[in-house]
């Protein structure tokens, strides 16, 4: 590799230091979710690991897994996330039922009923195994 190259690539690199994540799960170990904020905003998607599908249609251009992972971001109204990974890591700290966790404008709260996040603007999603919902 040439110095400038790497140098190009280190200084690239740099700024995903200052980004924060944080990942969780509810505590029944149902719902994983994870929490980003960076330069570019804030985002949090939550998977479930089983649920009664409230959604039957894919998403416009989806090519990967869908029904499963719910999103949103700083701003703008939930989603349903089509993806080709997953949050769920069985070492993801519980968020007790009650508590809630807050990250770069968007607030996600644990309760026996499911997992509710949203943005400052009021949208998001709430999930649980029998019901899922974006607003």
């Amino acid at each position: 590799m040439k110095p400038f190259a790497l140098c190009a690539v280190l200084f690239l690199a740099a700024p995903a230091l200052a980004d924060d994540y944080i990942s969780f799960q509810s505590p029944t170990g149902n719902i994983h979710c994870g929490l980003y904020s960076g330069d570019r905003g804030a985002s949090v998607r939550c998977d479930l690991l089983e649920f009664t599908p409230s959604y039957t249609r894919p998403p416009a251009d989806c090519d990967f897994d869908w029904g499963a992972s719910f999103g949103v971001n700083d701003h703008g109204k939930g989603y349903l996330a089509c993806v080709s990974d997953a949050v769920f890591d069985p070492r993801n700290g519980v968020l007790p039922y009650g508590e809630a966790v807050s990250l770069g404008g968007i607030s996600c709260v644990s309760a026996k009923t499911g997992m509710t996040c949203t943005n400052g603007e009021g949208h998001g999603f709430s999930v649980a195994r029998a019901k899922q919902k974006l607003f």
